[in-house]
């Protein structure tokens, strides 16, 4: 039986038709797969399921009832809830009230039931299986927390269908598992989902059907028993897709970084040199320390000892120390650490660039945007006008500008954490050939990321983490699936990365 029924749905902005004609079907209590890449059409038409946005033509039909204008207030009522991949839980409330927001449980006089809200919670998290204490501030969580919480609040609405936009980007793989176990759970109780990825082995291994978009238009759909990763790859790009491997071998120069001993958050006695050029990988499991190092090689977290040289200086003090010794970063959480939402894309792109050139207090909007049209060109960053809102990008556009807001600074050694997280397969191309494309103009590049193919993509070495600790260190021609998750692992004896 069809829970969802979305027939001949278009949608323009302007002159431009982000979706031409669709149709998406979800049966109840399954898992439907919902693939593009960024900018086929697919938040857009979520947006249209949800009362977000309204339809130009088209007809919503859900758990029987038809919905010719769907509002908000409607949808959720009817039992639609939409996880998003940027995630929209206030860490400044307890879990317990991000679960009752808008719908707290009242006793006399109109006061608060706090222990009527903290059981209530507790009972949901133990039918679900999430290890949550209700009491905790959300700032406090980690992200997979945050991410399960988000869940929890929709199945507490009692909601019949779940969008869940990437919901597996920020975890690791006992994480994805957990979650997974869960869904299929929920599943047999007859909960349906809608699940957007860019993720082929995750689809395969969760989804029951699956629907393909391109450029706005409907391509294809059916049950992912009868596909093939490659199939559908090429549905979404257009085109025989091949998993090539784009790395190309180049001579290093000199070195530019070097840590000695160097402790901080997460990890601990990190030694390692990177050159003038080189590609290095960090990667290991979620929680590795690696990302906490990317951190505090930039002065966002405090060094607790050892040192760090860059170009044979001692760097000590906070992320404009860094800066100022042309050190930059790509954080792996976009939307708290890089989005600044009240600016345009141009002001997006000099900010960085403008907050250490104290000889220059004064910003040539028409310098400015000379530079970003270069920039613009280089990274092929698609927009209307770069004095439009960073939000009307798509993930991968705004990946690209905020690589042009470190190339503004003229940044030679960049620190890239999970940089393809959330775009799809063709924007994860073009930041591969970029990534080489750098070391090839002598900067030096280091990039975290999970997904062992990627390294294979474009790393020159790859030093694999384990609990804060170095586990190994492998050159581009060792590299594999197997040695890698052995290290990460701790499955074998670790050696020291030199």
């Amino acid at each position: 039986m069809k829970i969802l029924e979305m027939e001949h749905i278009s949608k323009s902005f302007g002159g431009a038709k982000a979706l031409d004609d669709v149709h998406l079907s979800v049966e109840e209590g399954e898992i439907h797969a919902l693939l593009g890449e960024n900018g086929a059409g697919k938040s857009t038409l979520m947006n249209i399921l949800t009362g977000v946005l309204e339809a130009d033509a088209g007809l919503i039909t859900f758990d029987g009832k038809s919905y010719p204008e769907p509002t908000i207030a409607q949808m959720e009522a009817a039992g639609i809830a939409f996880v998003h991949q940027e995630l929209n839980v206030i860490n400044d409330l307890t879990v317990y009230d991000n679960i009752f927001l808008c719908r707290e449980i009242k006793g006399k006089f109109g006061l608060l039931n706090k222990k009527e809200m903290i059981e209530q919670t507790r009972a949901l998290f133990e039918r679900l299986g999430v290890d949550i204490n209700p009491m905790l501030m959300v700032s406090e969580l980690k992200t997979s927390q945050k991410q399960l919480l988000e869940i929890c609040r929709a199945l507490y609405a009692d909601a019949k269908l779940l969008i869940l936009d990437e919901p597996t980007t920020a975890l690791g793989n006992d994480e994805i598992d957990h979650l997974f176990e869960i869904l299929r759970n929920l599943k047999k109780e007859g909960k349906s989902f809608i699940f957007i990825s860019h993720k082929m082995p995750e689809i395969f291994a969760i989804s029951d059907s699956y629907t393909v978009f391109r450029n706005g238009t409907f391509i294809s759909s059916g049950k992912i028993a009868d596909t093939t990763p490659f199939k559908i790859t090429c549905d979404m790009v257009g085109e025989q897709y091949v998993d090539e491997d784009v790395y190309e071998e180049r001579e290093l120069g000199d070195v530019v970084v070097k840590l000695e001993h160097f402790c901080g958050q997460g990890f601990t006695d990190i030694n390692m040199e990177l050159r003038k050029g080189e590609i290095v990988a960090f990667t290991g499991l979620a929680g590795c320390g690696a990302s906490e190092l990317m951190q505090t090689m930039f002065g966002a977290s405090v060094c607790e000892g050892g040192s760090v040289e860059v170009e044979g200086e001692k760097v000590q003090g906070d992320i404009t120390d860094f800066m100022k010794k042309k050190v930059a970063m790509l954080p792996a959480n976009r939307k708290e650490n890089s989005v600044i939402p009240d600016m345009n894309i141009l002001e997006n792109t000099y900010i960085a660039e403008h907050s250490i050139s104290r000889k220059k207090p004064f910003i040539s909007i028409k310098n400015e945007t000379v530079k970003y049209g270069k920039l613009k060109e280089m990274l092929n960053i698609k927009e209307e006008s770069e004095k439009d809102a960073i939000t009307s990008l798509s993930g991968g556009n705004q990946q690209k500008v905020f690589l042009a807001r470190w190339l503004n600074t003229e940044a030679d050694i960049l620190l890239f954490d999970n940089p393809t997280q959330g775009v799809d397969v063709g924007a994860k191309a073009e930041i591969y050939r970029l990534i080489l494309g750098f070391a090839k103009a002598g900067k030096t590049v280091v990039i975290n990321t999970l997904e062992i193919p990627e390294i294979k993509k474009v790393a020159d070495r790859c030093i694999v983490f384990y609990e804060g600790h170095i586990a190994g260190s492998f050159t581009h021609e060792e590299i594999d699936e197997r040695t890698i998750m052995a290290h990460s692992t701790n499955a074998v004896e670790t050696r020291e990365a030199v």
